[in-house]
Formats: C-alpha cells, structure tokens, sequence
C-alpha cells in the first residue's frame, strides 16, 4: 500500500513520519476483529491501514497551534514542529484523502462492502464523530464552568471513542456479521482508553508518553480523574474492561486477543 506520488516530497514525508510509531491500537483492532470471521488479513489491513492514517491526520491537526498546541508526539517533535503549520494542515489533509483512497480500493472488500466501510468512517470521524468531539474540546476550554461527567463522557466518546469504535465495526462488516457484541466492546475500551489517558497525565512520565503530561489540570479542564478521583477513575476503568470483556461472550476463545487488548489500554504507561 505504498503512498500516491505526491509532487511536494515534502507531504509525502511529512505523512510517513505522522503515521510512524504509536501503538497502532485502532489498526489492531480491525485486523482482530476482522479474524474473529476468518477475513483474510490481506483483505482487513486496507481498513487497519485507514484507521490509522485517519487518526494520524487528527493528531497532526490537534497538535497545531491553533488547536491544543503540542510540540511533542510520540517522543518526536510534532509535525508543525518539524516542517511548518502550513505543511502540517496539508500533511493531515494528505492522510485523512488518503484513507478513504484505501478503502476504495477493490482488495478492500465488495463493492457493498468498501461503501459501508467509506460511509462509517465518514460518520465517525466527521461533524457527527471525531470532528465534533475536538469542537466540544475546544469549546470546553473557554466555558464559564468545567464540563460535568455526562458532558465529558459524551466529548471523549465523539474525540476518542468514535475512532475506537470504527475497526471494531469494520470488523464486523467485512465479516458481514452482527455489529452490536463488538460495537459494545469497542465503546467500553474507548472509554476506558480515555480514563486510562487522564491517570497517565497524573501518574505518568513524560519521556516514557512520548507527550506533555498534565496540561489539562494547569488549563483547569475537567478530566474524569478531576470528576472522579483517581481512585474512582481507575475503579471505573476496571469496570469497563470487565464489561468490555462480557461483549465478546459470543466469541468465545477467538476473542481472548481482544480480551488481552481489554486489559492492556488500562495497564499501559503511554
């Protein structure tokens, strides 16, 4: 799947080293989900392979000035940084282009199959989705009073969750099976994710992130460890890993990976 040809090197460098590293989360999990209905991997990794360029596009966007203002991501200096703003803007427009291009693809799946996939991406990651939860983000930030826990659950899952939510769904469409067992998954792992990303900024260590911790508490946003505790916050987080956990039933030993996965969002240090 190598990248279009671009005639600025610059973009296409630029979108090689935003998609470099990470943890590859949202790619794993379609591929997993995927096998859970025997489809082949070289068929899933046009969707694993979406997803992350999709996310990426979203970090490159959210670290620019305008947005939360990052220097760092992933332990490299953030794309803005590295190249300029404007080549940041294009770098993320290039990606997010970019994955839709992969799912287009024939390899990809049926022609059923690649509309379903391109048209939920769409709604996931746009003005009803990811989109509309960095909107929320940043209206946050100069509300008169900090979010509640119902505002913030409903931000993170638009920002976060949609994103999580995705693969597992792409999973279920190449496998032309029921979504609703691994929709239910994936919505208590998004969450999780997010609660689990808000104790790091508290107990976490900058270098091992790869990001600047504990901007959140020095803005004064609500975080769920600011509502609840951090007692309470990873008290919550252990509950949605169990009920995560209880969604894959229908599974059985198939989905122990997924189960692994489950537990490791909530034990990770970056």
């Amino acid at each position: 799947m190598e990248m279009t040809r671009l005639g600025d090197d610059t973009i296409a460098q630029g979108m090689r080293y935003a998609i470099d590293g990470g943890k590859r989360l949202r790619g794993f999990l379609a591929l997993e989900c995927a096998a859970l209905f025997d489809v082949p991997t070289d068929q899933a990794v046009y969707a694993a392979g979406a997803v992350e360029c999709l996310h990426a596009y979203s970090l490159v966007h959210d670290d620019l000035p305008c947005m939360d203002d990052d220097d760092l991501r992933r332990g490299q200096p953030t794309v803005h940084m590295k190249w300029d703003e404007a080549s940041a803007v294009l770098v993320g427009d290039a990606l997010q282009s970019f994955a839709f291009e992969l799912l287009s693809r024939p390899a990809a799946g049926t022609a059923d199959q690649r509309i379903a996939l391109v048209a939920s991406l769409a709604r996931a990651s746009g003005a009803q989705g990811m989109v509309l939860g960095q909107a929320q983000d940043i209206a946050a930030e100069t509300a008169t009073k900090p979010l509640n826990l119902v505002q913030i659950t409903e931000l993170q899952a638009n920002k976060t969750g949609r994103l999580i939510e995705w693969p597992a769904r792409a999973g279920a469409i190449l496998g032309e099976a029921d979504p609703l067992p691994l929709r239910a998954y994936a919505q208590a792992i998004g969450l999780a994710f997010q609660i689990a990303d808000d104790v790091l900024d508290v107990e976490g260590d900058a270098v091992t992130a790869g990001k600047a911790l504990r901007k959140d508490a020095e803005a004064g946003k609500a975080t769920f460890v600011s509502l609840l505790g951090l007692a309470k916050a990873k008290a919550r987080a252990k509950d949605l890993v169990n009920e995560a956990c209880e969604a894959l039933a229908p599974y059985g030993e198939k989905a122990q990976t997924l189960r692994d996965l489950a537990h490791y969002i909530i034990m990770r240090d970056k």
